[in-house]
């Protein structure tokens, strides 16, 4: 049985995120950055329509294909720097919040480095893409 299109069914609710979306892709983010938090977090969330997006928008902007592969290994792969392995830290925290929330550890290394403007930022990209990715799995949004 074919589900529901938010877009379709609900557009004030589908123009909300996008409100959203677009608030995040004007902010201190690099696009990389914002591109390893997507396809990590839907990776982590198991939404094939999301990876299958970022990853494609990510070979646009120039992010290699080793990297986007190592991704989902990346804790033991050697081509992240440390403030991407932070940020994917937090990535991972925020996506899996439930299992212990944010760790001073994590939170405090981030507003060392980034300030807190950015982290605001950060968290809220993954919060964006978590919602999306809820928004294509639960109603099994495919891609061509």
């Amino acid at each position: 049985m074919k589900r529901i299109s938010i877009k379709d069914v609900e557009p004030k609710a589908y123009l909300a995120m996008l409100g959203l979306e677009n608030y995040i892709s004007s902010s201190a983010i690099s696009p990389f950055l914002r591109e390893l938090i997507k396809i990590r977090a839907s990776q982590i969330n198991g939404c094939a329509y999301c990876i299958d997006m970022h990853t494609q928008e990510a070979l646009k902007i120039g992010e290699t294909q080793r990297r986007i592969f190592a991704l989902s290994a990346w804790k033991e792969s050697p081509l992240f720097s440390e403030e991407e392995r932070m940020v994917l830290h937090l990535t991972e925290e925020v996506t899996l919040i439930s299992a212990d929330g944010v760790s001073d550890e994590t939170y405090d290394n981030l507003v060392k480095t980034f300030g807190e403007n950015v982290v605001a930022q950060l968290i809220m990209q993954v919060i964006i893409i978590n919602s999306w990715n809820r928004i294509a799995v639960s109603t099994k949004q495919i891609f061509e």
